[in-house]
């Protein structure tokens, strides 16, 4: 039987056959109607490409819930898939946020290469589950190939061990797992797997700068040790932790009778990218027999770069560490990993299902990923990764990683001659911290003006949608923020953004 892609008709007549031509099997109508999903999909993904020209479209809350409003996902009459594509533009597609635009300079969302677009394909549609060898084969050691590349660019032992995970948020909490369970394993004849944690747990101190990610208290929480367990810790005019400030906190904590048992470095905080002294804090954590675990989600993707990699000294030194391969390695979401300094900490996570990885195929050999997880089924993401390094090479991505730390570079130097701007931050990877700060009639504005101006600026800007920007507080105070991560954004766009916030900003005077 013999299909030709443009037969729509019979596509629809195939679909409307029989439920069972969904499947994605061998038969020759279904291979023709994978082909011709997967054609028509991209096709949507081309066309929105070619129809928007800015990174948002500045639509509003209550006209896309409007739009979902007629929805009746029980109706008795199914859409064929054109259909459901071209309703699928009007609910998302038509004003989903074009992280790929060169205006857009908000969060850490990247722009995606296309090898990783193509391994996308593959993993959704062979939908390996990476927690078993019966069930990922050739996947599995994709993996552990692209784990002990990293580990050996971290400057990692030999023994060291790493595990795909869905994101920074997991690999942190997977970083404080092994810390409490490592700490109560040397000094509690406790096993916290069996028996819970011990009393004293609850005197449990972990300390990391005053600016770091959200997701440490999170995690304190979800592991009983409780919020006020993460201590935070003043940083220095550069926003990187300080080390005298560090060791007068553990001092502090210990007067009171609480347990130092980890301490977290940041390698490219959210706001600024600050990153701090790995190397000192690594002393630090050794002098007081606490486990140093580095979030370098952000920064991570230093390591792709011969001149900057630098900047990571001291995250050899470290106990575990987080990567995003979706913020600075360009892949989509998700596409993460959690990396231990010694294999041996696996027991902390470890657990044997009969049905899944039985101890008798530990014994032969049988390599067995889900043990290093905190997830069971788990989608196979490196595959990603591993086309991307196959097709472009990390030469060619470190570049893209000077190339933005370049522009965010020129970008500030850009906000502090225009004498319009007070810029808070030199940029160590690609994240500026600013503030438009204009004079009025000859006077300088107050705080609370200047909070009301800026939050003005980004709140106007994401409603017009032509560049976006982000926004965030530094001691109540509203500031804007670029995060650049984009190596085809030039300073002329940013120059160009620069003209966007100033219009926004003589908008508020005029309208105020």
């Amino acid at each position: 039987m013999n299909f030709e892609k443009n037969d729509t008709a019979l596509l629809d007549q195939i679909i409307r056959s029989t439920s069972n031509k969904y499947f994605f099997n061998d038969l020759p109508e279904n291979k023709f109607l994978y082909q011709k999903s997967i054609h028509e999909a991209t096709n949507a993904v081309v066309n929105h490409l070619e129809s928007r020209d800015t990174p948002f479209t500045g639509v509003s809350v209550e006209a896309i819930e409007q739009r979902f409003e007629k929805i009746f996902l029980d109706a008795e009459e199914n859409l064929t898939l054109n259909e459901t594509l071209e309703e699928l533009k009007e609910l998302y597609l038509n004003d989903a946020i074009n992280f790929h635009h060169n205006k857009y300079v908000a969060h850490l969302n990247c722009p995606v290469l296309i090898p990783a677009l193509a391994a996308e394909v593959i993993i959704s549609s062979i939908n390996t589950s990476m927690d078993t060898w019966d069930q990922s084969i050739g996947g599995t050691f994709v993996e552990l190939k692209l784990i002990n590349w990293t580990l050996d660019h971290m400057g990692y032992p030999a023994d060291a061990d790493g595990i795909f995970t869905s994101g920074g948020t997991q690999s942190n909490l997977m970083g404080l797992l092994l810390a409490r369970d490592q700490f109560i394993k040397t000094h509690y004849a406790v096993d916290p797997k069996m028996q819970g944690l011990p009393a004293e747990a609850s005197k449990f101190r972990i300390f990391c700068s005053e600016v770091s990610h959200f997701s440490l208290k999170k995690n304190a929480s979800l592991l009983g040790l409780g919020q006020n367990s993460i201590i935070p810790v003043a940083v220095d005019h550069h926003y990187r932790m300080g080390m005298s400030a560090l060791g007068q906190a553990i001092e502090i904590e210990r007067a009171k009778g609480n347990i130092a048992i980890a301490v977290v470095g940041t390698a490219g905080t959210t706001d600024t990218g600050a990153i701090d002294p790995l190397a000192e804090i690594a002393a630090i954590a050794q002098q007081y027999g606490m486990w140093f675990h580095v979030d370098a989600a952000y920064g991570g993707g230093l390591l792709l770069s011969d001149k900057h990699k630098r900047k990571l000294k001291g995250l050899e030194l470290s106990d575990s560490a987080t990567i995003d391969y979706h913020k600075t390695y360009f892949q989509p979401v998700s596409s993460s990993a959690f990396f231990m300094r010694n294999k041996k900490y696996v027991d902390h996570i470890k657990y044997h299902a009969d049905y899944l990885n039985s101890k008798e195929q530990e014994d032969e050999g049988i390599p067995n990923m889900v043990k290093k997880s905190i997830q069971t089924t788990r989608r196979f993401d490196a595959l990603k990764l591993w086309l991307t390094l196959r097709v472009m090479g990390r030469k060619r991505l470190g570049q893209y990683i000077d190339d933005i730390i370049q522009l965010a570079q020129d970008t500030a130097m850009s906000l502090r001659t225009s004498g319009d701007f007070e810029v808070l931050n030199q940029p160590e990877i690609s994240a500026i911290l600013f503030r438009y700060q204009p004079f009025q009639k000859g006077k300088a504005l107050t705080e609370e003006q200047l909070s009301r101006l800026n939050a003005y600026i980004r709140k106007a800007m994401f409603q017009e949608g032509e560049a976006l920007i982000a926004s965030t507080k530094v001691n109540g105070s509203v500031y804007l923020k670029f995060t650049l991560l984009n190596p085809l954004t030039t300073i002329q766009d940013m120059e160009e953004i620069i003209q966007i916030i100033k219009k926004h900003g003589q908008e508020f005077f005029r309208n105020n």
